[in-house]
């Protein structure tokens, strides 16, 4: 119980902290930078996903022909 008490607190202060740098200029362009770079990211995941769910469907209706 203790430790989920200490996650918690840990939690509540990165929230606080975040808010606290996000007032700033440059921690708006920190987390305008880390937003595009994780959004980027998730765009390179779903092409992937979706270039591979192709390449997979081709192969299966190759067989099935």
């Amino acid at each position: 119980m203790k430790s989920i008490l200490w996650f918690a607190v840990g939690i509540i202060a990165g929230f606080v902290a975040a808010h606290q740098v996000n007032q700033t200029s440059q921690g708006r362009e920190f987390f305008s930078s880390v937003d595009a770079k994780a959004k980027a990211f998730g765009r390179a995941v779903a092409d992937g996903y979706h270039e591979r769910e192709a390449e997979l469907r081709s192969a299966v209706d190759d067989l099935v022909d």
